[in-house]
């Protein structure tokens, strides 16, 4: 059966929970009023589906960048620009509801928390944050606001990762003893040149390259460096492969599972230093057990940078010769499950145990919608912060083995510290520059 009858053949209604809305009087037709930080790359991407939704509008275009704001406004003619998202923030908040936040990842925090004391919806990119810091406090702002937040791991509103979730819960393969990931795709985003010069080359026209950089020191522009698209490779400004796909990769297990935190961490591979994160990594996690888990305590390992899974532990269903590029698998006391994370289908094995008609039936859900929804409905979204936050504090804490790498890091949630290594814990919270500071944040 091909993907799309199966998930034709998989499609039913599911329920919403219960939240305060909050909406403008001011606004139109009870039309949401947005405005977009970050219109371009996936910023843009982000404000274009959401805007597909026939309740609301996009009002507000906000980027450092002129080339982005006037390819924006060519799809959104009618909203105004702006460079500064804090002048959009201060001066115009009384015009939208609602933010999306497509920037780099070092201003989301900024960003998001500016927004929700100001009472806004947020769609924040992942991962939410470049530190542990930084997303406990957006996780708790959100909470003191009453806002509806969604996080953009959009993969966790398709039906096969929702399928999944059903699946592990179930008990479709029993009890789960390990979970193997892997990411293995070319990293487009990293800088043509890693060459720190003093000598800066030509700002483009249009950038401004002071409120690109934000909350970060200041430093000399530099082509094919970090604007556009290629910041994620520097640890000042994203959080390398983990960060970019940590939060998708690890959500199905961290929600089937019902994981909260890892208690300890360690990479296996080599580590990076200097203003580079690494390339590849093989990171072991072991989280607390929980009903759905086999053990007291559960393992998932973490590939990539093409660094692949023992393949003689990864089962294959039928008609898939070898380990695509990306996916996960699930052990169980009774089987597996193996998922191609590029759009395929969970297949519980061995298949002939689990006959298509045993699978649950869902209803398709669109991320970007729901969020939209979420508000016009007054319930939580699918990836409210609740669950966002604790997701992508699981993603930081794997992402600071690579600078501790080879031994077990302990992690202590609460305290939000390494409890055996100081050095780790130094990397939980950073200092913001001098007329950046957010209160509570850098």
């Amino acid at each position: 059966m091909n993907r799309r009858d199966f998930l034709r053949y998989s499609t039913a209604a599911t329920g919403v929970l219960g939240f305060p809305a909050i909406l403008r009087s001011a606004s139109p037709n009870s039309t949401l009023q947005v405005a977009s930080i970050g219109v371009g790359g996936m910023g843009g991407r982000t404000m274009k589906s959401v805007a597909s939704h026939p309740k609301m509008k996009i009002v507000a275009l906000c980027d450092v960048d002129e080339k982005s704001l006037s390819v924006a406004a060519k799809t959104f003619p009618d909203a105004s620009w702006h460079k500064d998202w804090r002048e959009l923030l201060s001066r115009h908040a009384a015009k939208f509801d609602a933010i999306t936040v497509g920037t780099p990842d070092h201003m989301h925090a900024a960003q998001a928390v500016t927004a929700m004391r100001a009472k806004k919806h947020v769609y924040l990119q992942k991962p939410m944050a470049t530190t542990l810091h930084e997303c406990r406090v957006i996780t708790q702002e959100a909470a003191k606001a009453g806002v509806v937040t969604q996080l953009g791991n959009q993969g966790r509103s398709s039906i096969e990762n929702r399928m999944t979730v059903e699946l592990i819960r179930s008990g479709a393969i029993g009890k789960i003893k390990e979970v193997i990931l892997w990411e293995n795709k070319p990293l487009s985003w990293w800088p043509k040149n890693t060459e720190l010069r003093a000598t800066g080359d030509a700002i483009p026209a249009g950038l401004d390259w002071d409120l690109w950089l934000g909350v970060r020191e200041p430093r000399p522009y530099l082509e094919n460096t970090y604007h556009p698209k290629t910041w994620r490779a520097w640890f000042d400004f994203g959080v390398g492969e983990m960060g970019d796909m940590g939060c998708h990769h690890f959500d199905t297990s961290f929600d089937a599972l019902k994981l909260t935190a890892p208690l300890r961490v360690r990479q296996t591979t080599p580590g990076s230093s200097g203003p580079l994160w690494g390339k590849q990594r093989v990171v072991e996690l072991i989280f607390a057990g929980s009903p759905i888990t086999a053990a007291d305590t559960v393992k998932l390992t973490w590939h990539d940078g093409d660094l692949r899974p023992d393949i003689s532990r990864i089962a294959l269903p039928k008609g898939i010769p070898e380990v695509p590029t990306s996916g996960t698998f699930w052990i169980g006391t009774q089987g597996s499950i193996f998922k191609n994370y590029g759009g395929g289908r969970p297949f519980v094995l061995p298949e002939e145990n689990f006959p298509l008609e045993k699978y649950p039936r869902l209803k398709g859900q669109d991320h970007y919608r729901d969020w939209v929804d979420a508000i016009l409905e007054g319930r939580k979204s699918c990836a409210d912060f609740s669950h966002g936050g604790p997701l992508t504090e699981t993603v930081l804490v794997s992402a600071a083995t690579d600078r501790v790498a080879g031994q077990w890091l302990e992690w202590d949630r609460k305290s939000l510290t390494f409890t055996n290594s100081p050095e780790a814990t130094k990397l939980v919270r950073r200092t913001y520059r001098d007329g950046w500071k957010v209160e509570g944040l850098g």
